[in-house]
């Protein structure tokens, strides 16, 4: 008898909380949709970004607490009290949040494009870098393989004793057998 007893007055009490939830008061400084929409962007990129870059932004003087309210000039409370309002009215939040995803997405994307971009301009980088390397190593190898030449050695010589030549000035005299014997 006692547990029919709770479990009827459970279910009275049940049906009786749920059954009209009084609507919050429209705030005197409600927040824009559009302005909700970009608070909370900036609210999702600074909370992704503290988490992996929470050493960085406090370098750099960025209190994640109050980042985005700093930056939308308003305050907590204010942010509260829309957020409240707009929570309530279930079409009007979820076509925020609607927006909210699709800007994030938006970004996702034009920073995967920059990301594959900037990873194409340092792979032709490395590869112009590379072709360069081997231009030059295949110059250094015909080089090699031209000085090898008997007919090329010959004619490198040749220049090589005509610049000795022209750096002792012009013509020495011929060495005659008298000049050999004598210096013996």
């Amino acid at each position: 008898m006692l547990k029919q007893f709770v479990t009827v007055l459970c279910l009275v009490l049940m049906a009786t909380s749920c059954h009209k939830l009084k609507a919050p008061k429209k705030p005197d400084n409600l927040i824009s949709k559009e302005k909700m929409v970009d608070i909370l962007i900036d609210a999702k990129l600074i909370a992704s970004a503290s988490s992996a870059n929470r050493r960085i932004m406090a370098e750099h003087g960025i209190d994640i607490k109050t980042y985005v309210y700093q930056k939308h000039n308003i305050d907590s409370l204010q942010f509260v009290l829309s957020n409240d309002y707009y929570a309530f009215y279930i079409k009007d939040y979820e076509a925020i949040y609607n927006k909210v995803e699709d800007s994030l997405e938006a970004l996702r994307a034009k920073y995967k494009d920059l990301d594959a971009q900037e990873w194409k301009e340092k792979t032709k980088r490395e590869e112009d870098s590379l072709k360069a390397v081997y231009a030059r190593r295949d110059s250094i190898i015909t080089a090699k393989d031209t000085l090898k030449n008997p007919i090329v050695l010959d004619s490198l010589n040749r220049l090589l004793l005509k610049k000795k030549f022209e750096e002792e000035g012009g013509l020495v005299a011929p060495i005659s057998d008298t000049d050999s014997q004598s210096k013996q």
